[in-house]
């Protein structure tokens, strides 16, 4: 028998009804033969990118360079080498994938990242047995991030612009996050993995990866270009300057693009500020700076999924600015933590993670780093789908890989601000603030494309 007096809230069974619709959309999608290949494909390129990418950063800095100089400048020279094809070779990937079947291009992109990590295999290999490192282990490892960082800008504009295709309208948003947040899961996946197996180890492990990349790819729907074929513009230099005046030119798709920029440039100061913060400030080893990027990583992908279930399916950038502000708010809460954390005694003892995790601000300290990689995801994630949704499936592809060029951009300028900010002297926790102030910029521009996306619907 029924309990007596029983009251029922419309309310809330329609907000429940829409959490369980959005639940059983993402479960769905994540078993779907037209979802889940392309899901499994870009998971593990992400992976393998970042465990090749750390295993031979880690090992060179750690085990071949004794000199802080020297450290410095290989660092620099390797996120270089990678980000150059995102400037030069976007705007031709951005073509290929609009003008050719995108799952024929996965299957060539995937085939080819076998070939190159069996080059960077070797280069890890020959570095492991200190064999001819100069001449030949690290040339090797170079060139296999260099041609990593071709396989990921002409992998970049496919992964979202396929989702359109073969996705239906109100699934988009969710795959958009389910891309999102697998993208850094994987991320931070490779990082650590990178971190705990030996180098030799890792040459076997991302040839092994690329295979598997390679048969989930060949698994992937076809996807057959929305337009007819047109040539292709091989001017790399004036490609790229025509795509991203062209794609700028709406209004909308200009807002989004700037709006995710300045993510990636903030993103770019906070990623390179945790290592001097985390060993200046808070006087912890490099394992709580990974505890760091782990939290982060986390946080970016509960708010992919998060913002998915409050828009409910329905791509809009209604949450944007308040998600930008909240970004801003928890980046001041993490700022203030580190100026009033104790400074130790002793300069040359690091708290280990057991440690640092028992101190009485670890737990706001990281609660707020949590809250600003939950915010940041909320963001980002219905920026991309808008990009994807709001411009016609023929031009997709374009208009990720213009974002993309932008992006890159943006990320070199947030790593000069920041190297700028280091010269005039500027403390590392002084810089948070001025991160945490231009929150408040990517929030106008969030405001300003949700008032252009009401302004196209009443229209």
């Amino acid at each position: 028998m029924p309990p007596p007096y029983t009251i029922k809230c419309p309310a809330r069974e329609s907000e429940a009804a829409d959490f369980s619709h959005d639940m059983t959309t993402t479960s769905k999608l994540i078993r779907a033969r037209r979802f889940l290949p392309l899901f499994v494909t870009q998971l593990l390129g992400a992976f393998n990118d970042n465990l090749f990418k750390n295993a031979m950063v880690l090992f060179v800095v750690y085990g071949v360079y004794n000199s802080e100089a020297a450290e410095a400048r290989f660092s620099a020279m390797a996120s270089g080498i990678f980000v150059i094809p995102f400037f030069l070779l976007s705007a031709l990937a951005g073509q290929l994938a609009d003008m050719r079947d995108k799952a024929k291009i996965i299957r060539v992109i995937k085939f080819c990242e076998i070939l190159i990590m069996v080059v960077g295999g070797t280069g890890l290999a020959l570095a492991w047995q200190h064999v001819a490192l100069d001449t030949l282990a690290i040339p090797l490892m170079l060139l296999a991030l260099f041609a990593m960082g071709i396989h990921s800008t002409f992998f970049g504009p496919i992964k979202y612009a396929i989702l359109p295709q073969h996705l239906r309208e109100g699934e988009v948003l969710s795959g958009t996050g389910l891309v999102e947040a697998g993208t850094y899961i994987a991320v931070l996946a490779g990082t650590i993995v990178a971190g705990w197996i030996s180098v030799n180890h890792a040459a076997v492990m991302v040839v092994i990866v690329a295979i598997i990349g390679y048969l989930a790819g060949r698994k992937v729907p076809p996807a057959p270009p929305m337009c007819a074929p047109e040539p292709l513009d091989y001017h790399v230099v004036r490609a790229s300057i025509r795509l991203v005046r062209t794609t700028l030119s709406d209004r909308r798709v200009f807002l989004a693009v700037c709006s995710i920029s300045f993510f990636w440039a903030i993103g770019t100061v906070l990623f390179i500020q945790f290592p001097p913060l985390t060993k200046n400030i808070l006087s912890a080893s490099k394992e709580v700076a990974s505890l760091f990027l782990v939290i982060f990583s986390v946080g970016v992908a509960i708010g992919s999924m998060a913002i998915n279930a409050l828009l409910k399916g329905t791509v809009s950038a209604r949450w944007s600015p308040l998600s930008v502000i909240g970004m801003g708010v928890f980046l001041i809460a993490f700022q203030e933590v580190c100026a009033i954390w104790p400074r130790n005694a002793g300069p040359n003892t690091l708290m280990n993670v057991g440690t640092f995790v028992v101190q009485p601000l670890a737990l706001p300290l990281l609660g707020s780093l949590l809250g600003i990689a939950v915010c940041g995801g909320m963001f980002v994630v219905p920026l991309y789908a808008f990009l994807t949704t709001f411009v016609d499936k023929s031009q997709t592809a374009r208009t990720i890989a213009a974002n993309n060029i932008v992006n890159s951009g943006a990320m070199v300028v947030g790593a000069l601000v920041t190297g700028m900010m280091t010269m005039l002297g500027l403390p590392v926790v002084q810089q948070m603030m001025v991160v945490a102030i231009a929150c408040g910029a990517s929030a106008w521009l969030g405001y300003l494309l949700y008032r252009a996306e009401v302004a196209a619907r009443t229209a």
